[in-house]
């Protein structure tokens, strides 16, 4: 079996250290905060508590995608290496990131014929393309090639399931995702919408709850009414949040409660920049594998 690299963007919201752990290369979105532009680098330049108090103190975002010519040398990296290389871009149906990659796939792939670059559109946003990642890992350990790989992912890809919750509405109102008026009455009303990730990689509002200890039950309810095997799940579950780890704990203990046979503890991650420019604070997102997304 010929070497390869698994690969993905800064976007699937695990840390440094998993990613290392895994052996799974990442390459960094960029964000700006009032006009001054930062690496999306998982929190190493900017700390995320200090990165959402600047968004909560009135700093304006802006993020940017991974262009053409950061692909081909982050790809090149691997490939002078004589390494093939699976990359992991996130969902077509947030980011066109997906679009520069392919360019630099079509580039490099002139350049060495004998080389084999994949690119896959997750399809998934934050540590739900982290969950997806870390089992490609996994498979690639047990002695799984590219090519089998590449036609796993693309048939496993939307069983990852994504659901989110927020208890903040300031930054979906600012970004289009809530009206003004909504969001307004949403507010005084203690409304917390509960979202995912459709089977077209798009975030989409799916309810409307109202109270925090509601929308955490409604989302677990989701996990229970999606989940491989139902109450019986027994793979890895991860969760996401931005500067609300309480949160975040407390649906990690209703989820371990109604999922006794989850594999290791329910992992939670911190959303990142890029990520959370769009989300603000307040954030808090579940990941399960379950039945393949429909529409």
């Amino acid at each position: 079996m010929g070497e390869y690299v698994i690969s993905s963007c800064s976007t699937a919201d695990l840390t440094a250290e998993h990613f290392e752990k895994k052996n799974i290369a990442y390459v960094c979105f960029h964000y700006e905060l009032d006009g001054v532009s930062y690496q999306d680098d998982l929190g190493k330049t900017m700390p995320f508590d200090v990165f959402y108090q600047k968004m909560v103190d009135g700093a304006e975002t802006k993020t940017y995608q991974v262009n053409a010519d950061e692909y081909e040398a982050h790809f090149k990296k691997y490939l002078e290496q004589g390494k093939d290389i699976i990359h992991v871009c996130l969902s077509s149906g947030i980011s066109g990131t997906v679009n520069s990659a392919m360019i630099a796939k079509s580039n490099l792939e002139e350049e060495y014929p004998d080389r084999k670059i994949y690119v896959v559109d997750s399809l998934a946003a934050s540590s739900g393309c982290g969950l997806l990642i870390d089992k490609m890992a996994d498979l690639k350990k047990e002695g799984m090639s590219i090519d089998e790989l590449y036609k796993w992912t693309e048939s496993n890809k939307k069983k990852v399931h994504h659901w989110f919750f927020s208890t903040d509405l300031t930054f979906f109102i600012k970004g289009g995702r809530v009206s003004k008026t909504a969001g307004v009455v949403g507010g005084i009303l203690g409304i917390c919408p509960l979202l995912n990730v459709d089977f077209e990689g798009k975030l989409i509002p799916r309810a409307k709850v109202k109270g925090k200890k509601k929308v955490m039950k409604a989302m677990v309810a989701k996990m229970e009414e999606h989940a491989q095997n139902g109450l019986e799940y027994n793979d890895k579950c991860y969760m996401s949040h931005s500067a609300c780890p309480e949160d975040a704990k407390a649906v990690a203990a209703l989820v371990k409660e109604k999922f006794p046979n989850i594999k290791g503890k329910v992992e939670i991650n911190e959303i990142g920049t890029t990520i959370g420019s769009h989300t603000g604070p307040g954030t808090v997102a579940l990941f399960f594998w379950g039945s393949e997304r429909e529409d």
